[in-house]
């Protein structure tokens, strides 16, 4: 399994350092199996990049949605195979309580946000409602559950053989928790991350940035280290960074929630570029 990661922010980043190493881009990153299987999750700016890298012979590839905010659907109407005719597009994601996962594309794919309709898309589009049971795409079993975040919104764990990845890009597993972590059982997210090799996860927050904005969805630098840990991953990619901090401010952050942590694993900030290989 290759993991490779497109965008990595909350929302675009303004202003855009053309010399950033941790990328403007918002959520999105490439699975792919050793058989070619190509899974996409979430379909941020960075999505148009990626479609353009995808093989030219490739005939199926899997748009895996956490959720509806703009910044990780923002860039699904440039994603090159939603435009051949020759490739199966399967899009999985969450409904809402009234509107099913098509309904709630259209609200995107349509003037006046977009001019090309959901319905004319030339490729042969299947769309699927998350979550559901574990399901086989080539070499990967893939489940999903709902995270602690406002709207429905799900996290995925992935696995192909011994290798195992989750994502969990906007998750706040502290909301309404006294002295977290406080249990497995209790813990939002807890099953999908589970001892896998990969996490990547929402870190938006430092410590003091995180306590004025409990209940907004996300986690603070020291609670994502503090969930790998307790669900016992082996490496951790904190995910879901703040647009205004630039490299040196978030490599500064960071270097401050490890030495608090002092984690027992480890952790490689996402980057744009950035690959992992599993397995």
């Amino acid at each position: 399994m290759k993991v490779m990661v497109y965008g990595t922010r909350e929302s675009v980043a303004t202003p855009y350092p053309a010399t950033t190493r941790f990328s403007g881009n918002t959520s999105c990153v490439r699975v792919t199996g050793e058989d070619g299987t190509e899974l996409v999750l979430d379909a941020g700016t960075g999505v148009r990049l990626l479609g353009m890298e995808l093989p030219r012979d490739l005939r199926r590839v899997d748009v895996f949605l956490t959720h509806l905010h703009i910044d990780h659907i923002l860039g699904l109407g440039f994603f090159g195979p939603l435009y051949n005719p020759e490739v199966e597009v399967h899009i999985w994601g969450p409904a809402s309580a009234t509107l099913d996962l098509d309904a709630r594309l259209r609200r995107y794919l349509s003037p006046p946000l977009f001019p090309v309709l959901l319905r004319d898309l030339p490729c042969r589009l299947r769309l699927h409602h998350v979550p559901l049971d574990r399901v086989s795409i080539g070499p990967f079993q893939v489940e999903s559950a709902y995270a602690c975040h406002p709207g429905p919104t799900v996290g995925y764990r992935i696995r192909a053989g011994s290798a195992s990845l989750a994502y969990l890009p906007d998750h706040e597993p502290a909301l309404g928790v006294r002295g977290f972590p406080l249990s497995a059982e209790w813990t939002s997210g807890h099953d999908l991350a589970r001892d896998v090799d990969l996490l990547l996860h929402d870190a938006q927050y430092t410590c003091d940035e995180y306590a004025s904005h409990v209940s907004w969805g996300h986690s603070s630098m020291h609670d994502a280290l503090a969930f790998a840990r307790l669900a016992g991953v082996k490496h951790l990619v904190p995910f879901h960074h703040d647009p205004d901090r630039d490299d040196a401010a978030l490599e500064a952050a960071m270097g401050s929630a490890l030495a608090d942590v002092r984690p027992d694993f480890q952790v490689t900030v996402a980057a744009e570029g950035t690959t992992f290989a599993l397995g």
